[in-house]
């Protein structure tokens, strides 16, 4: 099994590239669904969060109020920063969980859908591939205004808080334009699958977990830990 990290610029679409993915069959972790989950009042990282920002980004039932908190985060860099030293930890430890189940289930790649891959750059290490969700900038903008209800001035702010798109298209190994209708992504997502489903990758780790079951030394194990994790 091989990594697959999945990212792209807020408003890009990517969650209908991972609503193909997971039609298909494919496992994917989202980042973002972990990173709600992480600080919900029974976890560590929440109490973290509400003494760090205070007691006025919770909502009445005591839970964050993300809307609170992403005015405060996507307008001062630094408290961005503070966020992601808490939420992050805790957000890795659970993706590991996951791998390893899918891994244990016997999926030949599982897809890391992580909005801020290319931002943190933490985990990119450990991606065979990387794939990034694309659109021009104006349907960016004009999805992003449309979506979360925002003026052009919060949009621009929110989209210019992230990498630059041009710089994340360098880094990508794979890059999906989801500037058309949903038919001409779909025909990428599924040009994608194709492609990891028969990566080399794939066959070397599973020559590896062979050679290593069988007894042939420890470096084969050692590899098959780097290719896998």
């Amino acid at each position: 099994m091989f990594l697959v990290g999945l990212s792209g610029g807020i408003a890009s679409g990517k969650s209908t590239v991972v609503a193909v993915l997971q039609e298909l069959g494919c496992a994917v972790i989202d980042a973002d669904v972990i990173a709600r989950q992480v600080v919900q009042p029974h976890f560590p990282a929440y109490q973290q969060v509400v003494r760090c920002f205070g007691p006025e980004i919770l909502l009445e039932s005591g839970e964050i109020n993300r809307e609170a908190l992403g005015s405060i985060i996507f307008s001062q860099p630094d408290k961005r920063k503070l966020l992601n030293s808490i939420t992050h930890p805790a957000i890795v430890k659970e993706m590991l969980k996951q791998i390893l189940k899918y891994f244990v289930l016997g999926y030949r790649y599982v897809i890391l859908d992580i909005p801020l891959l290319f931002e943190t750059n933490s985990l990119n290490k450990f991606m065979k591939h990387t794939v990034l969700v694309y659109c021009d900038p104006q349907a960016q903008l004009s999805r992003l205004m449309q979506r979360n209800g925002l003026t052009q001035i919060e949009a621009e702010a929110r989209i210019t808080a992230q990498m630059p798109i041009s710089q994340k298209i360098k880094l990508a190994t794979h890059i999906i334009d989801n500037s058309g209708d949903v038919a001409t992504t779909r025909r990428q997502v599924l040009k994608l699958h194709a492609s990891l489903e028969d990566s080399l990758d794939f066959l070397l780790v599973r020559l590896l977990a062979v050679t290593a079951m069988a007894g042939v030394g420890g470096l084969a194990y050692v590899l098959l830990r780097r290719l896998i994790f």
